[in-house]
C-alpha cells in the first residue's frame, strides 16, 4: 500500500467566488483524496489533501491555477503528519 501524506495547503490571489471550494473538492475526488477546503476570512483559500503521495502533488500542481476564474498568486504548502481521519472530501464553511 502506498505511504500516506498529509499536505495543509493555503492558496492566495482571486481565489474566492470563482467556484474554487467547489472545483477543488471535484478534483480531489477524483485523485482519491480525503480532506476538506474552506474560504478564509483573509480572502484565501485553504485545504488539506490526505492519501497517497502521487496524488496529492497532481493536487497541488492544480491548485497552482485552479478553476478558469481563478487566479492563483501563490500556494504555500506544509508537509504534515497523516491524521487517517478524514473520510471523502467536504467543504467547510467556517
Amino acid at each position: 500500500m502506498p505511504l500516506r501524506k498529509r499536505a495543509h495547503v493555503l492558496i492566495s490571489g482571486r481565489v474566492q467566488g470563482v467556484w474554487f471550494r467547489g472545483s477543488t473538492k471535484d478534483k480531489a475526488e477524483q485523485l482519491g483524496l480525503h480532506g476538506w477546503v474552506r474560504n478564509t476570512n483573509d480572502g484565501k483559500v485553504e485545504a488539506v489533501f490526505e492519501g497517497e503521495e502521487n496524488a496529492i502533488n497532481d493536487m497541488i500542481k492544480w491548485c497552482h491555477h485552479g478553476p478558469p476564474l481563478a487566479k492563483v498568486e501563490n500556494v504555500e504548502i506544509n508537509w504534515e503528519e497523516p491524521k487517517n481521519i478524514e473520510e471523502g472530501f467536504s467543504i467547510r464553511y467556517h
